[in-house]
This record gives structure tokens, C-alpha cells and sequence, in this order.
């Protein structure tokens, strides 16, 4: 097949989006398939009529990709290095290329890849894509609508509110909450701008910092613990596997910076509690729609209480990523699961 793996954007998880389309491409190329890994927000500037032979020349037009930095990437700087600084989200190229495609690999992370607004664009441009449909992702990158739909399927979820940036409040005193707490950003994704607050002068600064990056924010309760993430596949949960931080807690350096997470697959945890969770990442996936694949992330208390904290659309695919491992511990190699992924989505548009 001809696939464009579409990867990058203006996400602060741009890098991370890199990482992954770099190791899926690299793995459909394996597999026999033409492969472009293309940024959706830079494009293909060059200003040829037709590209009727463009995945003829897959290798040589790809983005080449290099190691996660350890920081969030200047959304600004980047913006200001595309050549035709048009206020079109679509970089060069970009439609007409995914339209020569069978099928688009969504390796975009964070905003305007996993909020559904890519994925409505596509269907009116009549492109195929992986992962779920607009709605299922707009409503699960939104952490504080997910956490609507957890307790109305009787989903487990830490007690939270949701806070505007034109109704902020910065006494923790006045909100319905005790410490410690987490600040996060509503839609934000790989940890950035979150902040475990353990007393209440740390509130403000906390706030400060999830503010710059988006303008509303979930403040919940902190759930001490451990914490597991399980991946589901058309609707049937894989092996849990658990996180643990050799040094604070999953945040973005933590997430992708190799050595610096202790990972198990399949999480040591009882029969019981392992069919409890896999039921709940099941149900979370059905309650949202996310009918294709999908990734959830629960905490466990001492006590053995379950919490659902999100749910995500498009999982990473980065060496250090939780939804390969797990696959990996029922026989599923990464080369066989990008193929699955792709299988997968291609029968949702064969219905």
C-alpha cells in the first residue's frame, strides 16, 4: 500500500510525534509498503504540478527525524521557519499527498491530532485515517468532558474540577478541593504543565504554568500510588503494564528519556485486580466510542481502589512507549502491530 505517516504539528508534542511516525515508518517499510513520513504542519514545499510518483520517492522526501529533547518544543520558533507563513494549519502539499494515499497513519500527538479537528477535516476530504473518528477523539482529548463520560459509565475517576482562564481562582481555600492536588492542562498531553501540589504557595505557581499552555485547566485530587496503563484493541483489552519513576512522577522527561521509567508488562498485580482494570480501559473505550484502538491510564491507591485518570486516542509508538510493550507480551512484535493498527482501521471503512 502507499501510506503517509502524519506526524509533527504545532502540538507541544510535536517532537514526540516524530518518534513515533519515525518508528512506524520504518516498521510499514519492513513490512513492503511505501512509506511517506510527512509533517502536517511544514508540508512538501516543493512546487511541482503533479505527484502522481511522490511514493516512488518516499525514503528521499520524508521528514528525517532525530532523538526526543528533554524540553517541549517552541511552537513559536517553529512557526516562524515555514517558508510560505500561510495561516493554513495544512502545510504544502499535505491534502493532495494523503489523498494519493490508501491510508493515513496518524502518528500526531496533543492538540489538532488527537482533538478530532484533523480527523473531520479528513472525512470531508474523503481521506482514510487510523485511530477513531472526530467526536470519540475530541471528546477523550479533553480531560475534563472524559471525565463526564468515566462517571456516567460508572468508571472510577479522581474527584476534579475544571477551571477557565477568565474565572481563575488562586485560592485553593475557595475551591472544593483538598491537598494535595494535580494542576493539568485540559487538553494537554505527555505530562506538560502538570503539577503535584502539596501545599497550598505552591497552587498559584502551579497555575501559572498549566495557563501557558492552554486556558483551562482539571484540578483534581492526587491519588497516591501506582500507576498502569492498559491498551484496548477493538474493544479487548491487552496485558496491564505498570509505570513506575525511578525519580518523581511520569512526567515528560520521564516519559521518553530511556533508563528513566521502570516499566512491567504484565504488571504484577492479582487476577482479580488485573480483569478489574482491563473491564474498566474496555468500558471507557466503548463509553467514548474509541472503537478502533485506544490507551487508558489508571492509578492504583494502597487501598486497591482503581481511578481512571484519561483516555488516549493515538498511543505513542516511541521505543520507550506502553501500548508496543503490551502488545509485545501477547506474541504482537511492533512490525505486527503498525499492520494490525492499519487492518484494524481499514475494516472500519469496508463496513
Amino acid at each position: 500500500m502507499n501510506i503517509v505517516v502524519l506526524a509533527g504539528g504545532l502540538s507541544t508534542e510535536r517532537d514526540v510525534s516524530f518518534i513515533t511516525g519515525d518508528n512506524v515508518t520504518k516498521a510499514l517499510r519492513e513490512n513492503g509498503h511505501k512509506v511517506i513520513l510527512l509533517d502536517v504542519f511544514m508540508g512538501y514545499d516543493e512546487k511541482e504540478v503533479e505527484l502522481d510518483d511522490v511514493f516512488d520517492r518516499a525514503e528521499e522526501i520524508s521528514v528525517k527525524v532525530d532523538k526526543i529533547p528533554e524540553t517541549a518544543p517552541d511552537l513559536e520558533a517553529v512557526k516562524a521557519s515555514r517558508k510560505d507563513q500561510s495561516d493554513c494549519f495544512f502545510g504544502p502539499n499535505v491534502i493532495r499527498m494523503c489523498q494519493k494515499a490508501d491510508i493515513v497513519f496518524m502518528a500526531l500527538h496533543g492538540e489538532n491530532g488527537e482533538n478530532g479537528k484533523i480527523q473531520a477535516a479528513f472525512d470531508l476530504f474523503g481521506i482514510r485515517y487510523t485511530g477513531s473518528d472526530y467526536l470519540s477523539s475530541a471528546i477523550a482529548m479533553d480531560k475534563n468532558t472524559s471525565k463526564q463520560f468515566f462517571i456516567s459509565a460508572n468508571v472510577p475517576t479522581p474527584r476534579g474540577i475544571a477551571m477557565k482562564k477568565e474565572n481563575r481562582i488562586d485560592e485553593l481555600s475557595k475551591l472544593d478541593l483538598t491537598l494535595p492536588c494535580v494542576v493539568k492542562p485540559c487538553c494537554g498531553g505527555s505530562s506538560i504543565g502538570v503539577t503535584i501540589v502539596r501545599n497550598e504557595s505552591e497552587f498559584k505557581a502551579a497555575l501559572d504554568d498549566a495557563f501557558k499552555w492552554e486556558n483551562e485547566l482539571v484540578i483534581e485530587e492526587f491519588v497516591e500510588g501506582r500507576e498502569f496503563s492498559v491498551g484496548v484493541l477493538e474493544g479487548k483489552a491487552l496485558p496491564i503494564i505498570e509505570i513506575a519513576p525511578v525519580e518523581g512522577f511520569y512526567d515528560y522527561k520521564n516519559k521518553y528519556k530511556a533508563g528513566s521509567t521502570i516499566e512491567t508488562c504484565p504488571a504484577a498485580l492479582s487476577e482479580e485486580k488485573t480483569k478489574e482494570m482491563q473491564k474498566y480501559a474496555e468500558m471507557v473505550a466503548e463509553a467514548i466510542g474509541l472503537d478502533t484502538y485506544s490507551r487508558s491510564d489508571f492509578l492504583m491507591d494502597k487501598d486497591g481502589n482503581l481511578f481512571c485518570l484519561e483516555a488516549n486516542t493515538l498511543p505513542g509508538m516511541t521505543p520507550t512507549s506502553l501500548l508496543p510493550q503490551e502488545a509485545n507480551a501477547v506474541g504482537v512484535n511492533f512490525n505486527e502491530l503498525c499492520e494490525q493498527l492499519i487492518d484494524i482501521s481499514i475494516r472500519k471503512y469496508n463496513k
